[in-house]
C-alpha cells in the first residue's frame, strides 16, 4: 500500500480543533490502534487488514499528525486534549466501548482517557509506550522558545526531514533496511506539510515533565496485554519492568518481550497481530 492509497481510505471527522482523519475498517467488536510521536495511523498499515477480518478497526491520525489538521497553538496538543478528541471521535462513531492498542506517546493520551472515562476501554494492549520516567529516553528534548520552534520548522524543509527520519529509524529498528521509500513517504509527507506543532509541544513540554499516572494504574482492572520490543533504546523496558509488571498488574502469560526495537509494528506486524487476536479471543 502506498501512502496515497492509505489516505484515500481515510474518512474525516470534524473535531473541535479541525479535521481528524481515520480508518474505519471491518465489522464486529471495535479495536482502536493509536499511534504516538512523530508517527500516525500509517504505523499500523501492515496490521489493519488482518485485524479487520474479525473486528471493526479504528485507526486515527490524531490532530497534528498524519493527514489530520495541524492548527495553530500548543495547549490543544496536551495529552488530555488528545484524549478528549479521541473520546469525541468514538462517540461520533457510536462506539461505546472498545479494545485499545497504543504505542509511544499514545500511552499518555490513553492514560488521560482512562482518567476521564475508564469504562470505555474493555481490554488494553500496550506496545512500547510511555509509562514512567524510568527508561524514557526520547530522541530529543528541548526547552520552550524560539530556538526549539526553529528546529521544529526545519523538520519540514526536506533535507532536515530526511536526516531526522533516517536517524529515528536507524535507532528505532533492528534493521532499518526494511523501510522502503514507499514506507518512509508515510512518515515524511506530513512533516513536509508542516505538521510539527504537536511535536514541538511534546519535545518541549511533555518530555521535560511527564505526568504521574499512578492513580490510573491503581484502578486499572481490565485485561491487559504487553508486547514490547526488548531492544528499544527510547523506552528501555529493563529500567521500568519491575514497576510496570507490578503496578499494572500484568499476568505473566500476557507479557511478551520480542526481538525488536521501538517501531515494532514495522518489524513484527504479524507476530503482534497473532498475540492480539489470541488475547482478544480469550
Amino acid at each position: 500500500m502506498t501512502y496515497s492509497q492509505f489516505r484515500n481510505e481515510q474518512q474525516t471527522f470534524l473535531s473541535p480543533h479541525g479535521n481528524l482523519k481515520y480508518i474505519d475498517k471491518g465489522q464486529g467488536e471495535a479495536i482502536v490502534l493509536l499511534h504516538g510521536i512523530p508517527t500516525s495511523g500509517w504505523l499500523y498499515r501492515k496490521m489493519i487488514d488482518e485485524l479487520s477480518q474479525n473486528y471493526r478497526v479504528i485507526v486515527p491520525d490524531m490532530i497534528g499528525f498524519g493527514s489530520s489538521d495541524s492548527p495553530k497553538g500548543y495547549k490543544l496538543y496536551e495529552p488530555k486534549e488528545h484524549a478528549k478528541r479521541l473520546l469525541t471521535l468514538m462517540q461520533y462513531l457510536k462506539i461505546n466501548s472498545w479494545s485499545h492498542v497504543f504505542h509511544d506517546a499514545g500511552g499518555l493520551w490513553t492514560w488521560e482517557l482512562l482518567k476521564k472515562a475508564p469504562e470505555k476501554i474493555s481490554k488494553l494492549v500496550i506496545l512500547n509506550t510511555i509509562i514512567y520516567e524510568d527508561g524514557f529516553n526520547p530522541p530529543i528534548r528541548f526547552k520552550k522558545g524560539f530556538i526549539a520552534q526553529c528546529i521544529m520548522a526545519m523538520y519540514s524543509n526536506g533535507i532536515t526531514t530526511n536526516m531526522m527520519l533516517k536517524g529515528l529509524f536507524k535507532t528505532g529498528l533492528l534493521d532499518n533496511a526494511i523501510m522502503s521509500k514507499s514506507d518512509m513517504e508515510g512518515y515524511r509527507k506530513p512533516m513536509l506539510e508542516g505538521k510539527v506543532k504537536a511535536m514541538y509541544h511534546f519535545f518541549t513540554n511533555t518530555c521535560n515533565d511527564l505526568p504521574d499516572y499512578s492513580s490510573v494504574f491503581e484502578n486499572l482492572n481490565i485485561p491487559k496485554l504487553l508486547i514490547w520490543g526488548k531492544h528499544d533504546d527510547f523506552l528501555v523496558i529493563d529500567k521500568m519492568k519491575s514497576k510496570v509488571f507490578s503496578n499494572l498488574k500484568l499476568k505473566e502469560e500476557n507479557v511478551h518481550l520480542i526481538e525488536a526495537k521501538h517501531f515494532i509494528q514495522e518489524e513484527k506486524p504479524k507476530a503482534i497481530n497473532e498475540l492480539i487476536l489470541n488475547f482478544l479471543a480469550d
